[in-house]
């Protein structure tokens, strides 16, 4: 079974159309995978008691969770490129519920780590991974407001999960919740089904049959000569334990092209993302939890989450126009820079915070800083890497990450259970995101500098073999007028045009 047209290059995006309801789906799925993880957190002070567990250990959860779903990445990426995007999405949607109904059901924080982070985190993988390939087959120019409109999913579900969470609970219990919330997870197969490939099917039918046409004759010319060329039967079979071997390699590079570790600009990219995802989840799974710590009542709790993906929501279109303007686009990795930096700075400054109107001022600014790297977290990605590599891009930067995504909430619970504060936490994120931000801006300003160099040294290349075409193309020109002049040569040319015409498909009749 060849690989599904969805993965498949495409010409021309169609940048609109039937796109923007790909767009609606890949607001949902998104919204799902980013938020659901932070969303759950305000069960996390409950099922700490009800377990009697430390804040390390129900941390765990959520780093298990954001960790699967994105080391999952290659596998979710092998899948896409298999598949599409739209089997896979809904794949996710039946494991997001079928983990969070098994969670209900859980008696120990181990089987909790197993459900929640494990089935549910590969479910939320599946669906984040699809959906931000397919926005890139769908739209070009228009591609950073697409990204910006699908990632604003994400504040919008944590806008409603949080509130929704928080009722859920004093109704129903943590066990009833993650019953509901399974059957809420669902959805995600709905927004997968609006995903529809884009085929090969507009291209002509005259076109389609030259292009048949020339396969076939290839493969008739590639069997003659190798029927010519072979001397014996024993060369073959060498031959084809070597083909053998190639052709494992080329299928593995055909999922995960793993030429892009020489890539300077991907390396750059791939090392800032790494650290910065050490201190980038942490402080939203703690904030509800630092909040009820100090006395703030559990509503009022649960509503800094609102704020913030409020704010979030808001923060990453505008984004995206941004990105999108003449101005910032053509040096996006420098803004993307900043916005971690400006992150790192809200987290650090945190600490300063007193009371719950402190809290409200920190959730504003750092859901504004959050909402800025989220939108262009994979557009600046693609700026360095392209469309066609794209896929196996996101798959080697997601294994990647998924290392400092799995630490960090639980180094900033172990800070907390030793100090006693969550300070601690705030700072050490904070420092790790701004290191991160700098890493970045000064390697990209490297970066430029370097591509700049290399675009004189091969435009210089070019205008030095000028020179030797022109004369070249001199000398070519005289012998052609010398040749014109031997009136005995006058068959030959004539012979010569009309070879000419029929190559070009112009004889006269």
């Amino acid at each position: 079974m060849p690989p599904h047209s969805d993965a498949g290059p495409v010409n021309s995006p169609p940048d609109g159309g039937w796109g923007w309801v790909v767009v609606f789906g890949a607001f949902i799925s998104i919204g799902f995978a980013y938020a659901f993880p932070k969303g759950i957190a305000i069960f996390y002070k409950e099922i700490q008691d009800f377990f009697g567990t430390s804040y390390s250990e129900i941390a765990w959860v959520s780093s298990i969770m954001l960790a699967t779903t994105y080391g999952a990445g290659p596998i979710s990426s092998i899948l896409v490129n298999r598949y599409g995007s739209r089997p896979v999405v809904i794949l996710g949607g039946l494991l997001c519920g079928i983990g969070m109904v098994s969670a209900a059901f859980c008696t120990s924080i181990v089987q909790l780590y197993i459900c929640v982070g494990f089935i549910t985190g590969l479910g939320l993988a599946l669906n984040l991974q699809p959906s931000v390939i397919i926005i890139g087959k769908y739209f070009l120019k228009r591609r950073p407001i697409a990204n910006g409109l699908a990632m604003a999913g994400s504040p919008v579900m944590l806008c409603t999960l949080a509130p929704l969470n928080q009722f859920l609970f004093d109704n129903y219990g943590w066990r009833g919740s993650f019953l509901i919330l399974g059957a809420i997870l669902l959805h995600c197969c709905v927004a997968g089904a609006l995903f529809r490939p884009i085929s090969a099917d507009k291209t002509p039918v005259k076109t389609q049959t030259i292009e048949e046409g020339k396969e076939v004759l290839k493969e008739e010319v590639t069997k003659d000569a190798i029927e010519i060329n072979s001397p014996t039967n024993i060369c073959t079979e060498t031959k084809t334990e070597e083909e053998e071997e190639r052709d494992c390699c080329e299928k593995v590079n055909k999922y995960l092209d793993f030429s892009l570790f020489k890539h300077r600009g991907f390396l750059i990219y791939l090392i800032g993302n790494v650290l910065m995802f050490l201190g980038f989840f942490a402080p939203i799974v703690f904030l509800a939890p630092y909040a009820k710590h100090i006395g703030i009542d559990e509503y009022s709790a649960a509503f800094l989450l609102s704020i913030l993906a409020i704010v979030d929501m808001v923060a990453r279109p505008t984004t995206g126009i941004i990105a999108n303007s003449k101005w910032v686009r053509p040096r996006i990795q420098y803004f993307f820079s900043f916005s971690i930096a400006f992150n790192g700075a809200c987290h650090l400054l945190c600490p300063l915070a007193s009371g719950y109107k402190g809290l409200v001022v920190y959730s504003v600014f750092f859901g504004l800083a959050f909402g800025m790297v989220c939108a262009m977290l994979f557009e600046t990605l693609m700026d360095l890497v392209g469309a066609s590599r794209f896929t196996s891009a996101v798959g080697l930067v997601t294994i990647a990450e998924c290392c400092t995504i799995l630490l960090g909430p639980p180094i900033g619970g172990t800070l907390i259970d030793t100090f006693g504060d969550y300070k601690y936490m705030f700072i050490k994120c904070g420092a790790v995101m701004v290191l991160a931000g700098t890493f970045l801006f000064i390697m990209n300003y490297y970066n430029y500098r370097m591509l700049a160099k290399e675009e004189k040294k091969r435009k210089a290349k070019e205008e030095d073999t000028k020179p030797t075409r022109t004369e070249n193309e001199g000398g070519n020109n005289w012998n052609k007028e010398h040749i014109q002049d031997g009136p005995e040569l006058e068959p030959l040319r004539e012979e010569q045009e009309g070879l000419k015409k029929e190559a070009n498909g112009i004889n006269e009749v």
